[in-house]
């Protein structure tokens, strides 16, 4: 099973955290927001290990063109928990892999297939947790801490929410506006969803809210992309274990002799 523990290692590596390592923090990396569709947010963001260090971002308001400019007080950082989460499940696959003595000798098939059944577990919430971004409801959003983040405040039209998707980070912005209390639209709550449209609606406090605009950047995190690959090879070399002790007890189960 090295083949295994050195793959799953690997990906591991991806997600280097401050103080976890005897090289000191991690770096920080800045990487700049971009998309094809629109230029009215550009910004450039500072990520250190599983953190967001720095987000510096200006907003280009649709309706007046105004600039409004944001980000991150000095003393914060936004704790990417997506990140977080996939390296504890990488390292609760090594641990299994590894947490035996040099010596040791597996007994049977089934206790193989029990330990990679485990091990392939862990190594797909991994990857779950980077393919697959949490659906919030707009009220969670607004509740979150990060809209204490920045400095200046934010305006309390906006919100926003960084994630990721993939090999990538994004941010969004939401542009909100009050519905009046004497208006004809019909008011439903948005559910939960991981980015929510124009025309969701939602109450917070003593107001009901609309979303007018979403703005929607990223940014490509090139070892995120490594640490997907690593997670697809640590994957299909458990699988291809797994198949090769399926045969071989085959085997031995049916010899005529």
């Amino acid at each position: 099973m090295w083949k295994e523990q050195v793959s799953a290692q690997e990906a591991s590596l991806r997600f280097t955290l401050p103080g976890s390592g005897t090289e000191g923090p991690t770096k920080q990396e800045n990487f700049i927001l971009g998309s094809c569709g629109t230029d009215q947010v550009k910004g450039v963001l500072t990520l250190q290990g599983d953190a967001l260090s720095q987000a510096d971002v200006n907003l280009k308001m649709p309706r007046n063109n105004q600039l409004l400019h944001f980000a991150f007080r000095e003393d914060k950082q936004w704790k990417l928990q997506q990140i977080q989460d996939a390296r504890n499940h990488v390292s609760q696959a090594i641990y299994l892999l590894a947490n035996r003595d040099e010596n040791y000798q597996f007994r049977t098939g089934a206790e193989v297939l029990k330990l990679m059944d485990a091990v392939m577990l862990q190594l797909t919430r991994a990857r779950n947790r980077l393919t697959t971004p949490a659906t919030l409801t707009l009220p969670e959003i607004a509740a979150s801490g990060l809209t204490r983040m920045f400095a200046p405040a934010l305006p309390s039209d906006l919100l926003v929410n960084f994630y990721i998707n993939l090999n990538k980070l994004c941010l969004t912005v939401y542009q909100l506006h009050a519905l009046q209390p004497n208006s004809t639209k019909n008011f439903r709550p948005a559910g939960g969803a991981v980015l929510h449209s124009p025309g969701a609606m939602f109450e917070w406090g003593a107001q009901r809210l609309e979303v007018s605009h979403v703005h929607k950047v990223e940014c490509v995190i090139p070892w995120l992309n490594d640490a997907l690959v690593f997670f697809t090879v640590s994957l299909q070399l458990c699988q291809q274990l797994k198949d090769k002790i399926s045969v071989f007890s085959s085997y031995w189960s049916y010899r005529p002799f």
